[in-house]
């Protein structure tokens, strides 16, 4: 019986270990922890109680416009991950999320032709995409790391 107990063991521990190691290979950053802004684009944020103080940790990543003393309204300005902190007239925090602000993808086509980068959005048609600076910043990142 013992002898049972081990092999049963000795089967999970060796199915555990892919498994774990699977995990560790597919984990990207998961924007259900935050809040996700796509870039060049507004996301409404609805606060439970009247803000007194907004912080944006960079607002090079994300802008935040005032609507009204509930309203919140980020703007995706670069990609990356900031954070967003929300505080009412007594200083307790009402929103302390991070922020991930990202490309949208769909509707779009990317190009690649060696070095160069060409994005296409295809609504319905596919012609030239408007580029932020920080898409053009990265655009040449992306290209410079490839030569």
């Amino acid at each position: 019986m013992a002898k049972f107990d081990f092999r049963l063991q000795s089967a999970s521990r060796l199915l555990a270990i892919p498994a774990a190691a699977l995990a560790l290979t597919v984990s990207p950053v998961n924007a259900d922890n935050g809040i996700a802004v796509m870039m060049n684009q507004a996301k409404i944020v609805r606060l439970a109680r009247d803000a007194d103080t907004i912080v944006v940790g960079n607002p090079a990543i994300v802008d935040a416009a005032v609507q009204d003393a509930r309203t919140v309204v980020l703007t995706g300005k670069g990609f990356g991950i900031t954070n967003l902190v929300v505080l009412d007239d007594a200083g307790e925090p009402i929103v302390d999320e991070e922020v991930y602000v990202r490309r949208n993808s769909s509707r779009t086509l990317r190009v690649y032709r060696r070095a160069n980068v060409q994005t296409l959005s295809c609504t319905p048609f596919c012609e030239g995409a408007y580029k932020s600076e920080a898409e053009q910043a990265s655009d040449a990142e992306m290209s410079a790391g490839s030569q």
